[in-house]
């Protein structure tokens, strides 16, 4: 939208039906050029639309090099060329237009010489109220144009996390595909049987992803019963070597929580640590009031493959644009704890 499409746009019908009357009707009456005991009825009629009709005249000329000054010059860029610009304008066509127009009223009207000094004053005085309601037009002018430039800022930073997010949620399909053909590939070379089951399972676990891509928050029952069905994929392969707590599952009905969270810590934990079917890797979740607490053992693997590191970092980036909050990590004594932030229904 233009400049001056914004101008067109702005609605002051009401405010020209009232005050172009408004200044028509005082104008003459401050200044002396009508003496309402000195004429009939018809004639004070004719007067004061005479002037209402001075009083159009001049605020629809302004009005209008207003709106064409607008085009040319910006407050911004050329600031004092704008203030010049609208002086000069209001100025050089009040002037004229006023001393024109009462001349012809005392010559036609009163039938008499003009009286300068009369004129004088109510062109001054229609000066004053030109620059008073061209300030009052360029204010409002100067709040339409920054709740539009706000407006479109926000929609632009909203389009902009929409379009994070978005590609945030799609790292997590690849991602955790990665990983589990792996872990199949492992099983139908040792175990058959534990393939197929482990297969069935992987589609359960992949139509909660699918069903949820597009949501924000889901309940944290819903991303608990999910953890559970992928701990049973890591529970088919590593058998009792992986342990898994969760405490405090009945506070979870009112409390969301961005999809896939819990299964990424579930995966980072396996994948960074070592751990055996005799000292078996624990990781506990704790539900409080309003967070989530996964904590594991921290054992680093003697021979540790390279991290790419998109898992923690999806989860962090993913929580900072849907709840403005970030997980909190804490990495030592042999304990390695993220809190997740939770968030309530109502």
């Amino acid at each position: 939208m233009t400049e001056y499409e914004i101008d067109t746009e702005l609605n002051d019908t009401v405010i020209r039906l009232v005050l172009i009357p408004f200044f028509g009707l005082v104008i003459p009456n401050l200044t002396g050029m009508i003496d309402n005991g000195a004429h009939t009825p018809a004639e004070l009629a004719a007067a004061y639309l005479y002037f209402i009709f001075i009083a159009f005249a001049i605020w629809q000329g302004n009005r209008y090099l207003l709106f064409r000054l607008r085009l040319r010059f910006s407050w911004l860029s050329q600031p004092v060329y704008k203030v010049l610009a609208l002086v000069v304008s209001n100025i050089f066509y009040t002037i004229p237009i006023s001393v024109g127009l009462m001349t012809m009223w005392y010559v036609f009207a009163r039938h008499a010489a003009a009286d300068w000094d009369v004129i004088f004053k109510a062109t001054a005085l229609c000066v004053v109220c030109v620059v008073f309601i061209t300030h009052t037009y360029e204010t409002v002018f100067l709040i339409k144009s920054w709740g539009t430039d706000r407006s479109k800022s926000e929609e632009l930073a909203k389009a902009k996390m929409e379009a994070e997010l978005e590609a945030l949620k799609n790292q997590i399909d690849p991602h955790f595909l990665f990983n589990s053909l792996n872990t199949l590939s492992h099983l139908i070379g040792q175990d058959p049987q534990k393939a197929k089951q482990f297969n069935d399972d992987l589609a359960e676990v992949y139509r909660y992803i699918l069903s949820n891509k597009d949501r924000n928050l889901v309940l944290l029952s819903e991303e608990l019963l999910f953890a559970e069905r992928y701990f049973s994929l890591l529970r088919i392969r590593f058998g009792s070597a992986v342990v898994l707590t969760v405490e405090g599952a009945g506070s979870a009905d009112d409390l969301l929580i961005p999809p896939i969270s819990l299964q990424i810590l579930l995966e980072n934990a396996v994948k960074h640590n070592a751990f055996s079917e005799e000292d078996p890797l624990r990781i506990t979740v704790q539900i409080h009031d309003a967070a989530m607490t996964v904590t594991n053992d921290r054992r680093n693997k003697t021979t540790a493959g390279t991290s790419s590191g998109i898992g923690l970092r999806n989860l962090r980036d993913r929580y900072r644009l849907i709840t403005g909050q970030d997980p909190a990590i804490q990495d030592g004594d042999g304990r390695f704890t993220v809190t997740l932030p939770l968030l309530r229904t109502t």
